[in-house]
């Protein structure tokens, strides 16, 4: 028996913060994942590969690309991406999930970008909410409120229960079961079910955040949101006198994003997607606090490492 050492860090770097345009100072919105070596991409509108380079990060080992919707600002950096990922020198297959459509924008994306030696899958989501997962990290895709079909995405990392010898030993389980119900499997013998509740403690918090842009305010972005460590959410006007324009555009006040941040009891709210209009969220950001403290006005770039470490017995 030993001690078995599990560390998960997930970096997420906001890379763009802006909507419909890019501006001087500010790039389109876009999200990074990465973790466990792998790299996911959500959302990739004209200059994301500019706002990578300025990150110092490369597009060479992006394997999975989630993307909104499929509204240019949203979709038009995608071939420029896929053929700089070309030169260097990438093979491996990258996967591309979406709302109905995006089959159609992939394909005329790939007559400019014809020259990409990797596999380009292409996934449209068909239900209001779509599971992924991705060694380790469960994605559900679900559908929200824009002028054409949008998902947001909620990404958890589950942390395994902790194996408890005293459970184990109260429950009577002989020890030579005790790692395969650790490992999560059902094992019978001498005609007695041992189940992995009989040796695991209470489910662990791990590590859970939200993207959610481009929408009204729907009560499934606040479901999906209880207790996320971050919630990354549209502040496409500051100003709440522009509430009708955002009802008419289906968009979302800083106001409103921080309402359901205060309801979901999030950690922290992190504003994208702002208008070009608003030259100055910071503005606003000090009322918005008022709703939510923890708030904040996120710059391109804007970053943070989630993570556990847990140390468990090893059978």
């Amino acid at each position: 028996m030993c001690v078995r050492i599990v560390s998960i860090m997930i970096d997420i770097c906001l890379l763009g913060t802006g909507g419909t345009v890019p501006l001087p100072n500010r790039w389109l919105t876009s999200l990074l994942v990465r973790w466990q070596g792998h790299e996911l991409l959500v959302d990739c509108g004209e200059g994301t590969q500019i706002a990578l380079n300025e990150q110092t990060l490369s597009p060479r080992h992006i394997d999975t690309i989630l993307l909104t919707h499929i509204h240019t600002d949203h979709t038009a950096g995608l071939a420029g991406l896929l053929l700089t990922m070309a030169k260097a020198e990438r093979s491996e297959r990258v996967t591309i999930y979406g709302p109905k459509g995006t089959m159609e924008v992939m394909q005329g994306i790939m007559v400019v970008a014809r020259y990409v030696p990797f596999d380009v899958h292409v996934i449209e989501f068909g239900e209001r909410e779509n599971k992924i997962e991705i060694d380790g990290l469960e994605i559900n895709a679900f559908f929200v409120r824009h002028s054409v079909p949008c998902y947001s995405y909620d990404f958890q990392y589950r942390r395994h229960p902790k194996f408890e010898r005293e459970k184990a030993e109260a429950n009577h389980v002989p020890m030579k079961l005790w790692g395969r119900l650790q490992k999560g499997m059902i094992v019978e013998q001498d005609g007695i079910v041992y189940t992995p509740d009989m040796v695991l403690g209470k489910e662990r918090k791990g590590i859970h955040f939200v993207y959610s842009t481009d929408t009204r305010p729907v009560e499934a972005i606040m479901k999906h949101s209880i207790e996320a460590d971050l919630l990354i959410a549209e502040g496409m006007y500051g100003d709440p006198e522009k509430i009708e324009k955002a009802k008419l555009n289906k968009h979302m006040t800083m106001q409103e994003s921080a309402d359901i941040a205060r309801r979901a009891r999030v950690k922290r709210l992190w504003f994208t997607h702002y208008s070009p209009s608003m030259h100055e969220p910071e503005l606003y950001i000090e009322e918005v606090q008022k709703i939510f403290p923890e708030a904040i006005v996120s710059k391109d770039g804007q970053r943070i490492d989630l993570s556990f470490v847990d140390e468990d017995e090893n059978i």
